[in-house]
Protein backbone atom coordinates (compact mmCIF):
# COMPACT_ATOMS: atom_id res chain seq x y z
CA UNK A 1 0.00 0.00 0.00
CA UNK A 2 1.27 3.47 -0.85
CA UNK A 3 1.75 5.76 2.11
CA UNK A 4 -0.68 8.69 2.14
CA UNK A 5 0.91 12.06 1.53
CA UNK A 6 -0.16 15.44 2.76
CA UNK A 7 -0.04 18.00 -0.07
CA UNK A 8 1.60 21.16 1.18
CA UNK A 9 3.47 23.14 -1.45
CA UNK A 10 5.46 22.66 -4.65
CA UNK A 11 8.78 22.72 -2.79
CA UNK A 12 7.79 19.67 -0.76
CA UNK A 13 9.85 16.67 -2.02
CA UNK A 14 6.76 14.44 -1.81
CA UNK A 15 4.88 16.76 -4.16
CA UNK A 16 7.64 16.40 -6.76
CA UNK A 17 6.93 12.66 -7.12
CA UNK A 18 3.21 12.68 -7.80
CA UNK A 19 1.60 10.58 -10.47
CA UNK A 20 -1.95 11.90 -10.77
CA UNK A 21 -4.98 9.83 -11.65
CA UNK A 22 -7.75 12.28 -12.48
CA UNK A 23 -11.48 11.61 -12.48
CA UNK A 24 -14.36 13.90 -13.28
CA UNK A 25 -16.17 15.84 -10.56
CA UNK A 26 -19.44 14.89 -12.28
CA UNK A 27 -21.65 12.69 -10.10
CA UNK A 28 -21.56 9.79 -12.61
CA UNK A 29 -17.76 9.98 -12.63
CA UNK A 30 -17.60 10.01 -8.85
CA UNK A 31 -19.78 6.90 -8.67
CA UNK A 32 -18.34 4.93 -11.58
CA UNK A 33 -14.87 6.25 -12.42
CA UNK A 34 -13.44 7.06 -8.98
CA UNK A 35 -13.48 3.38 -7.87
CA UNK A 36 -11.73 2.50 -11.15
CA UNK A 37 -9.14 5.19 -10.47
CA UNK A 38 -8.43 3.75 -7.02
CA UNK A 39 -8.07 0.30 -8.59
CA UNK A 40 -5.63 1.75 -11.11
CA UNK A 41 -3.80 3.51 -8.27
CA UNK A 42 -3.29 0.15 -6.56
CA UNK A 43 -2.06 -1.42 -9.83
CA UNK A 44 0.37 1.43 -10.48
CA UNK A 45 1.61 1.39 -6.88
CA UNK A 46 2.22 -2.35 -7.08
CA UNK A 47 3.95 -1.97 -10.45
CA UNK A 48 6.19 0.75 -9.01
CA UNK A 49 6.91 -1.25 -5.88
CA UNK A 50 8.09 -4.31 -7.83
CA UNK A 51 10.27 -2.22 -10.14
CA UNK A 52 11.50 0.47 -7.75
CA UNK A 53 15.05 -0.90 -7.44
CA UNK A 54 15.47 -1.19 -11.21
CA UNK A 55 13.92 2.19 -12.01
CA UNK A 56 15.48 4.16 -9.16
CA UNK A 57 12.41 6.38 -8.90
CA UNK A 58 9.85 7.11 -6.27
CA UNK A 59 6.35 8.04 -7.32
CA UNK A 60 3.20 8.53 -5.34
CA UNK A 61 0.07 7.78 -7.37
CA UNK A 62 -2.90 9.75 -6.06
CA UNK A 63 -6.46 10.24 -7.25
CA UNK A 64 -7.97 13.72 -7.60
CA UNK A 65 -10.82 15.41 -9.41
CA UNK A 66 -10.59 17.21 -12.74
CA UNK A 67 -11.67 20.48 -11.08
CA UNK A 68 -8.77 20.31 -8.66
CA UNK A 69 -6.34 19.42 -11.44
CA UNK A 70 -7.35 22.13 -13.92
CA UNK A 71 -7.38 24.81 -11.22
CA UNK A 72 -3.96 23.94 -9.77
CA UNK A 73 -1.43 24.80 -12.43
CA UNK A 74 1.41 23.23 -10.43
CA UNK A 75 -0.25 19.80 -10.75
CA UNK A 76 -0.23 19.97 -14.53
CA UNK A 77 3.52 19.31 -14.74
CA UNK A 78 3.15 15.83 -13.21
CA UNK A 79 2.60 12.55 -15.06
CA UNK A 80 -1.17 12.19 -15.33
CA UNK A 81 -3.73 9.52 -16.19
CA UNK A 82 -7.24 10.78 -16.88
CA UNK A 83 -10.02 8.21 -16.34
CA UNK A 84 -13.51 8.64 -17.76
CA UNK A 85 -15.06 10.08 -20.87
CA UNK A 86 -15.10 13.68 -22.08
CA UNK A 87 -18.74 14.02 -21.05
CA UNK A 88 -17.94 13.58 -17.35
CA UNK A 89 -14.25 14.52 -17.08
CA UNK A 90 -13.06 17.96 -18.20
CA UNK A 91 -9.46 16.77 -18.40
CA UNK A 92 -10.47 13.90 -20.70
CA UNK A 93 -12.33 16.41 -22.88
CA UNK A 94 -9.13 18.43 -23.15
CA UNK A 95 -6.83 15.43 -23.63
CA UNK A 96 -9.09 13.91 -26.28
CA UNK A 97 -8.20 16.86 -28.50
CA UNK A 98 -4.48 16.91 -27.64
CA UNK A 99 -3.19 13.37 -27.20
CA UNK A 100 -2.38 10.74 -29.80
CA UNK A 101 -4.84 7.89 -29.96
CA UNK A 102 -2.93 4.70 -29.25
CA UNK A 103 -5.91 2.36 -29.29
CA UNK A 104 -9.51 2.67 -30.40
CA UNK A 105 -11.87 -0.28 -30.32
CA UNK A 106 -15.12 -0.09 -32.29
CA UNK A 107 -15.32 3.66 -31.63
CA UNK A 108 -16.35 2.67 -28.10
CA UNK A 109 -13.04 2.56 -26.19
CA UNK A 110 -10.13 4.98 -26.40
CA UNK A 111 -6.64 4.96 -24.95
CA UNK A 112 -4.71 8.10 -25.77
CA UNK A 113 -1.03 8.52 -24.97
CA UNK A 114 2.33 9.36 -26.43
CA UNK A 115 3.66 6.04 -27.83
CA UNK A 116 7.22 7.34 -27.28
CA UNK A 117 6.44 7.98 -23.57
CA UNK A 118 8.01 11.42 -23.67
CA UNK A 119 4.73 13.16 -22.84
CA UNK A 120 3.57 11.36 -19.70
CA UNK A 121 -0.16 12.06 -20.04
CA UNK A 122 -2.74 9.34 -20.63
CA UNK A 123 -6.48 9.38 -21.25
CA UNK A 124 -8.59 6.22 -20.75
CA UNK A 125 -12.29 6.00 -21.40
CA UNK A 126 -15.18 4.10 -22.87
CA UNK A 127 -18.64 5.05 -24.04
CA UNK A 128 -20.15 3.63 -20.84
CA UNK A 129 -18.94 2.28 -17.51
CA UNK A 130 -18.29 -1.29 -18.69
CA UNK A 131 -16.31 0.01 -21.66
CA UNK A 132 -14.28 2.30 -19.39
CA UNK A 133 -13.52 -0.76 -17.24
CA UNK A 134 -12.32 -2.49 -20.42
CA UNK A 135 -10.20 0.53 -21.41
CA UNK A 136 -8.55 0.46 -17.99
CA UNK A 137 -7.89 -3.28 -18.29
CA UNK A 138 -6.39 -2.83 -21.77
CA UNK A 139 -4.19 0.00 -20.55
CA UNK A 140 -2.96 -2.04 -17.60
CA UNK A 141 -2.30 -5.11 -19.75
CA UNK A 142 -0.82 -3.39 -22.79
CA UNK A 143 0.73 -0.07 -21.70
CA UNK A 144 1.46 0.02 -17.97
CA UNK A 145 4.61 -2.05 -18.32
Amino acid sequence: MVEPIEPTNDDDPQMANLLLIVVGAHLRAEVADRPLAYSLRRSVAQWLKTRHANLNILAAPIVCSDLWYVNQQSLQKHPTISVGGPGVNALSAYYSQKLTTALVRDNQIAIQLDPEYIDLRVCLWGMNHQLTVEALRLFTDKYLE
